[in-house]
């Protein structure tokens, strides 16, 4: 990887931004495509050192628009597209934008990557395109199923992918990360709703559903499993899984993160938090076994590990500025 001119969409994001450090301790000479907006923000590239951004190619731009993503691609060895509306529940009333987003968007990415014969294009999936577990450990093969707007669309992505791959052998890898979690995760997201909550003093915890089950993995592995993939002659062409191999339901997740921040808390039944009944992903547990098949990879942190990093994190600084811990983010 060391040298490689490396692509990453949706830098500005929460993996997105881990991914370019990531690679940029790789040796890489990183291109960020960021979202374009009148503030000139980069998202959680803002926060880095300016040492380190020194060293990175920050690229405003929309996924959506063919033009700019051209732009962004020409000249790339790797092309990382991680760009993409992730919010479920704002999928609910805004599914077009998800479509645009998401399934445009990656059109976009591969055209580009297609016409500039890109060495290796790696398409972020995600676990909710399974929806709830039919079988479990889930691998690659058990069946798609649409069960919110947002995993629909990601769904129609994919295919995309796979096509390209099939109809003009573009070498393309859908990576398919479980649930991710970590420092500069967004709000939305369970575990940093609850820590905030949480660290901003209540002793009302307002969620959903709390039987659900997830699999949870540390954002530093979530991105060497990128990594690994990006290296691997023999992930092309294919949809792999980067997951823990373990499950922990949210009630569970809650009741620990109260006993490290706050044993005086109570979890409370927030009705706009659940989703519809048949949209509701009731189980996600995924099997590793082809990644570790077709690479190195392996995780490297402990869920328990990676849940303290998180929190001290949270405890840093202004952070919690950054949170609005006092409404339901969607």
């Amino acid at each position: 990887m060391k040298n490689k001119k490396v692509l990453v969409t949706g830098a500005d994001g929460f993996i997105g931004s881990h991914l370019v450090e990531s690679l940029v301790r790789e040796g890489c000479r990183v291109r960020a495509f960021v979202f374009y907006n009148s503030f000139n923000s980069w998202g959680w590239l803002d926060s880095f050192p300016r040492s380190l951004l020194k060293k990175i190619d920050v690229f405003p731009g929309d996924i959506r628009d063919p033009n700019g993503v051209r732009t962004a691609v020409k000249g790339m060895d790797i092309a990382f597209h991680l760009a993409a509306l992730i919010a479920i529940p704002f999928s609910y009333h805004s599914p077009d934008a998800y479509v645009d987003t998401n399934i445009k968007g990656t059109m976009n990415v591969l055209q580009a990557c297609r016409d500039f014969d890109i060495g290796k294009v790696i398409v972020t999936s995600t676990s909710e395109v399974y929806g709830t577990a039919q079988y479990v450990p889930i691998d690659e093969k058990h069946p798609l199923q649409g069960q919110s707007p947002y995993s629909a669309t990601k769904i129609g992505a994919d295919k995309i992918a796979e096509s390209f791959y099939r109809s003009f052998d573009l070498p393309v890898v859908i990576a398919r990360p479980f649930n991710t979690f970590g420092p500069r995760q967004s709000a939305r997201a369970v575990i940093p709703t609850i820590i905030t909550q949480l660290l901003s003093g209540r002793t009302r915890l307002k969620l959903g559903s709390l039987h659900p089950t997830r699999d949870f993995n540390y954002v530093r592995d979530t991105c060497e499993g990128f990594l690994s993939l990006a290296r691997s002659s023999k992930a092309v062409g294919k949809e792999i899984n980067i997951c823990s191999g373990k499950e922990l339901s949210i009630g569970d997740l809650a009741q620990t993160l109260i006993d490290i921040i706050n044993p005086d808390a109570k979890i409370i039944s927030d009705e706009p938090r659940f989703r519809p009944d048949k949209s509701e992903v009731e189980r996600l547990l995924g099997s590793n076994s082809l990644i570790r098949q077709l690479t190195d990879w392996k995780p490297a942190h402990s869920f328990k590990q990676g849940l303290a990093r998180t929190v001290e994190w949270f405890r840093k600084g202004d952070i919690m500025e950054k949170y609005k811990s006092d409404i339901y983010n969607v």
